[in-house]
């Protein structure tokens, strides 16, 4: 089994995902640069990671939505390969349009980061079985754009099809219905603003993080 990180001009997490990736899963990662056209055969997940693609011009994401390799990325996931959008990734992820809605600025307008406590909505998901039952989890919150918005008919899909993923247990950035993390109707690409790079070992407050990656792997 393998992973692929894209690298964004910008990008702070790609080293992280990759570290996090290979120490709780023990599978290779291969680092894909934004301007290629093509990914690495049969992948099995690919992130895109947290940071500032593109220094955040125009709104967070927008430019790298149209990067070269988003093409390859769009077509994985058609494919039915697992992407995982991290914060950054996130907000690529709604850009692209590959999941719904848009992350607009926090809503007390600074930037938050400490350890954050997630309520893990839907545990039967791809990213999620490996918690089998745990309901809570704790990860990592580093943004100031994370306020996750959609509109009304768009969030009753969400709930209705069990698209939300993880909810903010004390939400830090104003998300409506505090969602912290959604998946695409098909199940296979999931956009979440904590990071579960951050939080893949014990020594770093948590290891939690390590499970979703884990959980990815076993499912493919």
């Amino acid at each position: 089994m393998s992973a692929a990180v894209i690298v964004f001009p910008g990008s702070n997490c790609d080293r992280d995902c990759k570290v996090a990736i290979e120490r709780s899963t023990g599978e290779r990662v291969e680092m894909v640069w934004h301007g290629e056209t093509s990914l690495p055969d049969d992948l099995d997940l690919i992130v895109l990671p947290g940071g500032f693609s593109y220094g955040d011009y125009l709104r967070c994401g927008a430019m790298a939505a149209h990067a070269p390799i988003m093409q390859a990325v769009k077509k994985a996931a058609d494919d039915g390969v697992a992407v995982v959008g991290i914060c950054n990734g996130f907000q690529i992820l709604c850009e692209a349009g590959m999941l719904p809605g848009a992350l607009l600025r926090n809503a007390g307008l600074k930037y938050v980061c400490k350890p954050i406590a997630l309520e893990v909505t839907n545990g039967q998901t791809r990213f999620t079985a490996g918690y089998q039952g745990q309901r809570e989890v704790v990860m990592t919150q580093g943004n100031g754009d994370g306020n996750y918005f959609a509109d009304a008919e768009t969030l009753v899909r969400l709930e209705g099809e069990g698209q939300v993923v993880f909810r903010y247990v004390d939400n830090p950035n104003g998300s409506v219905a505090n969602i912290a993390g959604i998946q695409n109707a098909r199940g296979n690409v999931l956009g979440m603003m904590p990071h579960p790079d951050r939080a893949f070992e014990a020594e770093l407050g948590s290891a939690d993080g390590a499970t979703l990656f884990r959980s990815v792997m076993a499912a493919a």
